[in-house]
């Protein structure tokens, strides 16, 4: 393994993991910062972040750091990391298709000495068994006789400006002891909150899809209190602003629950369980839960508006944001996508309203067409999706505008006061 002073750094996938990272070692090491998508480059190379998780100014301070869609220019790189997305198919089996592409990618560049490290979301075992032998099979090498392999989960969460990549403990592993040192000491270039090192690759991989499965877990438990609450005819959040008053009360808050970590990652380990021959249970008893949670919202909000005197077929609802988290222009696997489903079953006519969100990926991953702005006295009900701080600082009583006479009025997230909505999670 070359000296890490003497390393160039290949960072593959320039997404919300990526980029950060890119930039990151961009300060300090030669960098090259390489995606397939040359639209991205393109901007990226003038400065602007799409994601909008690096500022101009942040790009700018990465002197060290080019851009490029060429793979060739992947030959003068030492040190691989792999950010590229695990996604999950309809049937919610992993999807290992860009991190299969992206180790045939290095394959070919790899030479003897070099690293490769993996940060995206895989199931345990997935960088030996997977990854390893695609990579030995491009570039006529064999692991730890000539190349050596490392994982470091991301822990990136988007559109907090708190929690930076710098800020978040790292963990690290590698595939021999040397090899982890070497990659952990790599990290602690950057990582002013420290690293941890796992002692196993494996042991890396499952610590990073069991900390997004707990808090699916958890969420799903008080999505499900919000269901019996409902029936119940009791304000889920007062409820938990009750039980909170102890002093080991978890705050969990009810909600949709997508994007591409926690509505994902979980799969990614159940996968791996019934490949190994067990069924986990509770796992996806919380994912069906979560998976539930926008058609509820729907259906709620249709029975508040029969009661209301509305007729769904002669009826149109405004639905508020459509990323899968506020103030994020993120909209991979947003759960907002059920709640409009869940309405269009019931005949509704439904307007998204999101100003976060990139019209042409609205557009080109759900066919939705976004509203620029809505109409006043239009909605027969308004869905607050989303809290974003646009909509917070609008108010309740702007918002209430946008509807028509008794027009119902869903707060998913319970922004607003339950005085001022006819119902929430």
């Amino acid at each position: 393994m070359r000296p890490l002073h003497e390393s160039c750094i290949a960072v593959i996938g320039l997404g919300y993991v990526g980029l950060p990272l890119a930039a990151a070692f961009g300060k300090k090491l030669p960098t090259i910062g390489f995606d397939k998508n040359t639209q991205r480059i393109n901007q990226l190379e003038k400065g602007v972040d799409a994601t909008l998780e690096l500022s101009p100014e942040e790009l700018k301070s990465a002197e060290r750091l080019s851009f490029t869609a060429a793979a060739d220019s992947l030959s003068a790189a030492n040190i691989y990391i792999v950010t590229v997305p695990t996604p999950i198919t309809a049937a919610n089996q992993p999807d290992l298709t860009p991190l299969i592409s992206a180790s045939e990618t290095i394959g070919r560049y790899l030479n003897p000495a070099d690293v490769v490290i993996y940060e995206s979301t895989v199931f345990p075992g997935a960088t030996e068994e997977i990854c390893v032998p695609i990579l030995e099979k491009h570039s006529g090498l064999s692991l730890n006789d000539d190349f050596y392999v490392g994982y470091s989960p991301e822990r990136i969460n988007p559109g907090d400006k708190e929690h930076r990549l710098e800020t978040i403990l790292k963990i690290t592993s590698g595939s021999t002891h040397e090899a982890a040192e070497y990659i952990d000491k790599l990290y602690k270039h950057i990582i002013t909150a420290g690293t941890y090192q796992a002692q196993s690759i494996k042991i890396a991989e499952a610590a990073k899809v069991i900390e997004n499965t707990q808090r699916d877990i958890n969420i799903a438990l008080v999505n499900e209190i919000a269901l019996i609450c409902d029936k119940l005819g009791i304000d889920t959040l007062q409820v938990l602003a009750a039980a909170e008053t102890k002093w080991n009360f978890l705050p969990f808050k009810p909600g949709l629950v997508g994007g591409h970590c926690i509505g994902v990652d979980p799969y990614y380990l159940t996968h791996k369980a019934e490949e190994v021959g067990y069924r986990p249970e509770v796992i996806l008893s919380g994912r069906r839960t979560n998976d539930y949670v926008g058609y509820f919202v729907a259906e709620k909000t249709v029975k508040l508006m029969i009661k209301k005197g509305h007729s769904p077929a002669q009826s149109k609802v405004l639905v508020m944001g459509l990323t899968f988290k506020e103030n994020c222009p993120d909209i991979r696997n947003t759960k907002v996508i059920d709640i409009i489903c869940g309405l269009e079953d019931y005949g509704l006519a439904v307007d998204v309203y999101d100003p976060w969100a990139s019209t042409e990926d609205a557009q080109k991953n759900y066919d939705i067409t976004l509203v620029k702005t809505p109409s006043p006295d239009a909605y027969q009900a308004i869905i607050i999706a989303v809290p974003h701080d646009k909509f917070l600082s609008t108010g309740i009583e702007a918002i209430r505008k946008f509807g028509a006479e008794e027009a119902v009025i869903f707060d998913v997230k319970g922004a607003f006061s339950i005085n001022d909505v006819d119902s929430r999670l």
